[in-house]
């Protein structure tokens, strides 16, 4: 039986200079954590499987959080297929075999809402993974990431392991990326009012119609569910992390503007993809355990943007 995390318990974060990574290191320092073992890209090459199987026979760790990925935007995913699916795939399965293969007694792999069908009803629950078509510009890092949810499944029942899978929103925060032509909406807008107020601009070009419905968290309020389900005595299945509310993009860039102080108008090119029309998680399962997000929207936002002032390379 998996046991809670003790303070002195060897806790291995793969990917834990990402936004993600980074926010469930600060969470478990928080919370009183110390004893970590980390390897950056260069130290430790994830979709090398003989490297990885060394890694893990030698450190051990007792509980493992899997937050290494490649991750992107909508150009991103759609333009460098291959890579999304190839790169995911193999970190995924390389790390859950090798924790298996030494013993850890907990995992938790972080996946992604868009997982789900595009056209599944809203808002989306757990048991409507692989019930229709998947969103087309997305489909192979989607895929990928089903198939960590299935790995993790599949040892559960095989082994006996105690792998847990959780499906958060979109994440935004400290160490996001806002590079203009990869990262996700959220991050791109920060940047692009931010550049616009700077310049003096009249308006602020937006991809898309405006009209799709999506759902935004602060990653702290993500890394604090994943600590607490690592916390708790639940030994397998798969939860969505989110706020249970969204809002359109246009309302997404009427907050980035008002919180940013850009004061010119939005204009939409609808000529770019607007990707799922919808996309709000269910949040009762994680909820009926006892938790749920503290940080509204416009709080995080708040957050992120002053964080993006302190922090990002606006020379990207």
């Amino acid at each position: 039986m998996p046991t809670a995390m003790n303070k002195d318990s060897k806790i291995y974060v793969a990917g834990h200079r990402g936004m993600v990574g980074s926010a469930i290191l600060r969470r478990l320092r928080a919370g009183g954590y110390s004893n970590f073992v980390t390897r950056t890209h260069d130290e430790l090459d994830l979709i090398n499987q003989a490297a990885v199987t060394e890694f893990m026979s030698t450190e051990r760790p007792d509980y493992v959080f899997l937050a290494a990925a490649k991750v992107g935007g909508i150009h991103a995913n759609n333009v460098f297929r291959g890579d999304f699916i190839y790169q995911n795939l193999m970190v995924q399965a390389n790390v859950i075999q090798a924790a298996y293969a030494s013993g850890v007694e907990r995992l938790l792999f972080l996946g992604s809402s868009c997982i789900y069908p595009r056209d599944c009803p809203q808002p989306i629950r757990e048991d409507y993974l692989l019930t229709g078509p998947l969103e087309q510009t997305n489909e192979p890092y989607a895929i990928a990431k089903i198939a960590g949810v299935k790995l993790c499944e599949s040892f559960n029942r095989q082994y006996g392991t105690a792998y847990v899978s959780v499906m958060p929103t979109n994440l935004y925060g400290p160490n996001d990326n806002y590079d203009l032509q990869n990262s996700h909406v959220l991050p791109a807008l920060i940047r692009k009012a931010h550049e616009a107020k700077l310049r003096g601009d009249k308006q602020l070009m937006v991809w898309g119609s405006g009209l799709p419905r999506r759902e935004f968290m602060y990653v702290d309020d993500m890394a604090d569910a994943c600590v607490f389900l690592m916390e708790s005595d639940v030994r397998d299945g798969l939860f969505n992390v989110g706020l249970g509310t969204d809002v359109t993009i246009r309302e997404l860039a009427e907050t980035i503007m008002s919180v940013t102080g850009f004061e010119g108008e939005i204009v939409f090119d609808a000529s770019k993809p607007d990707g799922t029309p919808r996309k709000l998680l269910s949040v009762e399962r994680l909820e009926q355990l006892g938790w749920r997000a503290k940080v509204s929207l416009r709080n995080g936002i708040e957050l992120a943007y002053e964080d993006f002032l302190k922090n990002a390379d606006l020379r990207n």
